[in-house]
């Protein structure tokens, strides 16, 4: 039975009105589940309106209040962590201890923003002249905005609008429409932690609904995950339009493996960063870079029985299943195209994985792990996000080319180096110009209270995502001077005054 979606305005499910759905499919089955409504233009701009007479009065709810409300949805969402995994498994395909880890880093977020009294606070600065005082306040945007992918569709969202919430700001989210039941439920949470009604609006949609975001007056800010291409046109489009915006794009992670690392904890390292998600992550581990042949061979030699016995299956088969399928048929072909582009350019395939099929789910979208050796950087899977369980191995002669290919790659999300060396170490993360960096740590995401965001082509805007930047991008510095009459204290005089 296939269910029909909503949007989520102004405190209430709304049905969509455009006409218009996009299939909502179970990637293990490859059966439609559910459609989803995608929003016109006016539907947008009715949220935006509803959001932006809310805005005005949770703004001027003092930051300790809003944080309580923040207090009271962390709550919320663990009480409801079993209930949350299983709907993002069942529409996105990951397993559920993974589902769950989605859940928990947006959670750890939505707690760092709880501290909003203290990260909200100004400056002030007494006898700045001649009885002058000066002071800054952070003041909220107004409304805001977040577009966010499928991959993440609990932690990304909670990424965006918590800190946004909690500067007193109203958010419109326009979550992936291949993955939408999870952010209609996240919005009913908050509303159950005490959020009003109308500063979280949830509008699903399409390039129709991001193009009315990116073009209305009203929103100040938009943030947006998602390819680098899609990252470019938001972010030249929205900044044109007056809007603060940030946006982070693709990925192609490098891992260098040193002589000196250890070899078990370095493939181990690889199959989870590689293989986890089914790839589907902007800070997977898509290229190995083991310095020297014979650090290759001992790489490539720990790694195919490790990849031999991943299990792949759907999320219902319980914990023990590594990764599940990919998030639609477009996205198996797509990697099944670019994973013969290798072995048409002339790479190793060491582990074939085109042959994987899963008896019962034959329909659903599986793609079954594969890795490449001796590829090289003219090839598409090297140039390439191929966002799928797919890891290829460049060798390089030497330390320096190692960094080169890191440093030349016009991606720069995030990277690693397995070693013993500390002094390589250091090297490595003062000279790569890659935006985080893992030091025998193959997924360099920072937590809550750190900033996330990447260099190059993977970012565009001045402030990463989460931790203090995430309070900069959602207010406006106001900047007071003040000065005030003297001799006002001392009362009326009555004598006739000379001029000085």
């Amino acid at each position: 039975m296939t269910t029909e979606l909503t949007h989520y305005i102004g405190g209430e499910h709304v049905k969509g009105t455009s006409g218009r759905f996009a299939d909502v499919f179970n990637p293990a089955t490859g059966e439609v589940q559910a459609k989803v409504p995608l929003a016109s233009v006016s539907e947008l701009d009715h949220a935006v309106e509803v959001a932006a007479a809310a805005q005005p009065k949770w703004a001027a709810t003092n930051p300790q209040r809003r944080a309580r409300v923040l207090m009271a949805f962390v709550g919320l969402l663990n009480r409801d962590m079993d209930k949350l995994a299983e709907a993002l498994s069942r529409e996105h395909g990951k397993t559920l201890p993974d589902a769950k880890g989605d859940v928990q880093r947006g959670l750890e977020v939505v707690e760092y923003c709880i501290g909003a009294p203290e990260l909200l606070k100004g400056e002030f600065t007494d006898g700045a002249g001649p009885g002058i005082d000066m002071y800054s306040m952070r003041q909220a945007l107004g409304v805001t905005a977040g577009i966010t992918p499928f991959n993440f569709p609990a932690m990304i969202p909670m990424w965006m609008f918590a800190p946004a919430i909690a500067c007193g700001n109203a958010f419109i989210l326009k979550p992936s429409e291949r993955d939408p039941s999870v952010p209609l439920m996240l919005a009913e949470l908050l509303e159950e932690a005490g959020l009003p009604k109308g500063i979280l609006q949830v509008v699903n949609g399409d390039k129709e609904a991001v193009d009315a975001i990116l073009d209305n007056e009203t929103i100040q800010s938009v943030g947006f995950v998602g390819s680098t291409p899609i990252a470019e046109y938001i972010y030249g489009r929205g900044c044109s339009n007056g809007k603060r915006v940030q946006c982070f794009g693709g990925a192609k992670n490098h891992m260098i493996i040193m002589p000196d690392a250890d070899m078990d904890q370095a493939a181990d390292a690889l199959v989870g960063a590689g293989y986890g998600a089914a790839g589907e992550r902007c800070m997977a581990i898509s290229v190995a870079v083991p310095v020297g042949d014979e650090t290759a061979d001992r790489l490539i030699e720990k790694l195919v029985p490790r990849i031999e016995k991943l299990r792949v299956g759907p999320y219902t088969s319980g914990d023990d299943v590594d990764y599940g399928p990919v998030v639609t048929a477009a996205a198996k072909k797509n990697i099944e195209g670019l994973v013969q582009s290798g072995i048409d350019q002339g790479a190793d395939l060491v582990v074939d994985g085109r042959d994987f099929s899963l008896q019962g789910y034959e329909e659903g979208f599986f793609v079954g792990p594969h890795l490449f050796d001796n590829v090289t950087p003219e090839m598409d899977i090297y140039k390439q996000e191929i966002f799928g369980p797919v890891l290829s191995t460049v060798r390089a002669g030497s330390y320096e080319e190692a960094l080169k290919l890191a440093m030349d790659h016009e991606m720069g999300n995030g990277t690693a180096i397995f070693t013993r060396d500390g002094d390589a170490a250091r090297d490595f993360a003062a000279r790569v110009n890659v935006g985080m960096i893992g030091i025998n740590v193959p997924i360099p995401v920072p937590l809550a209270y750190h900033t996330f965001g990447g260099w190059k082509k993977s970012a565009f805007g001045d402030l990463n995502q989460h931790g203090p930047d995430a309070f900069k991008f959602y207010t406006r510095t106001k900047t007071v001077t003040s000065r005030w009459p003297s001799g006002i204290k001392d009362g009326g005089e009555f004598n006739f005054k000379a001029m000085d």
